[in-house]
């Protein structure tokens, strides 16, 4: 997947020779996915979307750079007991999203595009206060696995290492998917209280009692070929963001 669009292996003097348009920033998560998928599922999916999107547009001449992922996401109470699960907690996220955006100001730096891959990360705030501190940079927060339905593609609905995840990482990463016979069932336990069910108001969910296997969601009839359908219609509605934010300012009556 090294791709010339991704700065981890983009030389000094390949930055030199281009104009970058848009800086991409691609941001997971490390924690358990079911029993068969990677820890780092969050961060490694984000940023291959982020560099499907960015060699779609570079066809259609957009430049752009792929900052190195932020595995770093926040996670609910009983997630954290499992081994090696890393909860960041707002105020860390925001430190290090504040660093990146004022070394890009810094550097004249002015569209920044968060790909977000954690259903648990929430930048909005952290967006709107760093709009007021950095009025020269536009930050735009894009959750790629909400931004296409999952119905017209999967059997069973995704929340967390279900049929879509698993199948969107048999696309990119086949060899990281233990055998779907390993696999949970993903099952949720929903809350004792049917008005939280129904979404009338929200808590996080207390992990280690909403599912028994980390998973929610099942992944059974997770392909490859889903997987590329679902990765396929993504990255075309990312490409066109990317396009028209090359192309345009943020409103019609706007100047440099």
């Amino acid at each position: 997947m090294a791709s010339e669009a991704e700065l981890t292996t983009t030389s000094l003097t390949a930055i030199r020779s281009k104009t970058i348009d848009i800086v991409l920033l691609p941001w997971g998560a490390t924690e358990p996915h079911n029993l068969h998928l990677p820890y780092g599922t969050d961060t490694i999916l984000s940023n291959d979307i982020a560099i499907e999107a960015a060699r779609k547009v570079a066809e259609k001449g957009v430049q752009t750079i792929i900052l190195p992922a932020i595995p770093l996401g926040s996670q609910n109470p009983g997630q954290i007991d499992q081994p090696f699960c890393i909860h960041a907690r707002y105020e860390t996220q925001k430190a290090i999203l504040t660093d990146i955006v004022a070394a890009l100001n810094r550097q004249h730096f002015r569209k920044l595009i968060l790909i977000n891959g954690h259903g648990g990360n929430s930048f909005k705030n952290m967006v709107r206060d760093l709009a007021v501190d950095f009025p020269a940079i536009t930050i735009v927060v894009v959750d790629w696995f909400a931004i296409e339905p999952q119905s017209p593609y999967f059997e069973n609905h995704d929340d967390h290492a279900g049929e879509m995840e698993t199948s969107v990482m048999l696309h990119f990463h086949p060899e990281w998917v233990l055998p779907l016979s390993q696999a949970g069932e993903g099952n949720l336990t929903p809350f004792n209280i049917p008005a939280l069910n129904e979404k009338t108001g929200w808590t996080p969910r207390h992990w280690d009692r909403a599912t028994t296997d980390t998973g929610i969601g099942n992944p059974k009839a997770a392909t490859a070929e889903k997987g590329k359908r679902y990765v396929d219609a993504v990255t075309d509605k990312i490409a066109a963001l990317l396009e028209q934010m090359s192309a345009n300012n943020l409103y019609s009556n706007q100047t440099e």
